[in-house]
């Protein structure tokens, strides 16, 4: 079979729109939000607080309906998480203060999910964010903390 040049733009031109369709799938940066945008957000998305501070939730609790996927062990758990998000439409990242942790998990889990983007042809992808002045900002302005000690807390 004899590929002319029109055939030949054309199938270029659908590949390369594929691929520009997977990539504009997958989150390419991360904003900053605020406290008050996040409780915004619990009441009309469906969405996931994902805290990657290590030992200090124990002692300290957590945001009400948080999940934990520890800083120390969190590249592991990407895939884990990458699926356990599927279907959500936001995800929020936070450490004590978001100033080193809960960014770098957050590019992390981005990063993950442009791979994943590519190689599965995943349809959806969440919105990432940081939460602005981490969990400390987030108690020390009296929103709700939960001290259930599970690892997905189930209360809001």
């Amino acid at each position: 079979m004899k590929l002319d040049i029109f055939n030949f733009q054309r199938c270029f031109r659908i590949r390369e729109e594929r691929r520009s369709a997977k990539a504009a799938m997958a989150p390419t940066t991360i904003s900053y939000i605020t406290a008050l945008e996040l409780k915004r957000l619990q009441s009309t998305s469906k969405l996931a607080v994902i805290d990657v501070r290590d030992e200090e939730r124990s002692y300290d609790g957590h945001i009400a309906g948080s999940w934990h996927f520890a800083s120390d062990t969190f590249t592991d758990e990407l895939p884990a998480l990458a699926e356990k998000l599927d279907g959500h439409d936001v995800a929020v990242f936070h450490c004590a203060k978001s100033q080193v942790r809960g960014p770098s998990c957050a590019m992390r889990f981005v990063d993950h999910l442009s791979e994943r983007v590519s190689n599965t042809g995943m349809k959806t992808a969440p919105h990432v964010y940081v939460l602005e002045s981490g969990f400390n900002g987030w108690a020390s302005a009296g929103h709700p903390v939960c001290q259930c000690g599970q690892s997905f807390c189930s209360k809001h």
